[in-house]
């Protein structure tokens, strides 16, 4: 069996190796660490993908990529915000160690600012936060790797043009391309069919 989503990853390591744990002691943090994954899960991760949809797979351009791209720099600036909320005067979303928090929320922000350029205000806790988790050799290893798979990126505009690349856009990701102005990108990607949805398993 394929374990495959964030979240379902996340408890089966919780589960098959419980020592040391990821979820904090509490069911009230366990429930704000949850809740922290579920908002970067469907809202940071839309956001970043649909930059990507933008700015990597040039699905537009001019005007309309300029909005769009505007709009997500304001998303992401309130989301930040939040997390540096919910971060507070701790040194890991887990409280006084790295854990489930920290790995939910780090793709999203380290994605936003290392890749994307949209970072956390400098001198925030949230800013202070990343550069701390930063210096994790497993974040270091994983972040390499992440990097590593972007080489030849250029030729992907070529390849969702002729059909031969299709990306997934499910629940959260059309709810973002759509109420960010880009309802023409997502029927033009159904036209030509190099978007696609969730697989039917019948």
């Amino acid at each position: 069996m394929t374990v495959f989503d964030s979240t379902i990853i996340l408890e089966y390591l919780e589960d098959k190796w419980p020592e040391p744990p990821m979820l904090p002691k509490t069911a009230a943090e366990r429930a704000r660490v949850r809740a922290l994954e579920e908002l970067c899960d469907t809202h940071y991760e839309a956001i970043n993908w649909g930059l990507f949809e933008i700015r990597v797979f040039k699905r537009a351009t001019g005007e309309l990529a300029d909005a769009m791209t505007a709009r997500a720099a304001q998303q992401i600036a309130g989301l930040n915000a939040y997390l540096d909320r919910m971060l507070g005067g701790a040194d890991y979303f887990n409280g006084a160690r790295f854990g489930w928090g920290d790995l939910s929320v780090l793709p999203h922000v380290n994605a936003s600012a290392g890749v994307l350029g949209f970072a956390p205000p400098t001198g925030s806790g949230l800013a202070r936060w990343l550069d701390r988790v930063r210096e994790r050799p497993s974040v270091q290893r994983i972040v390499a790797e992440a990097m590593a798979t972007f080489s030849g990126f250029e030729m992907l505009p070529q390849l969702v043009e002729s059909g031969m690349f299709v990306r997934e856009y499910r629940d959260h990701r059309l709810e973002w391309m759509i109420r960010t102005g880009g309802a023409d990108i997502v029927l033009a990607g159904m036209k030509k069919k190099n978007i696609r949805f969730s697989v039917d398993l019948g």
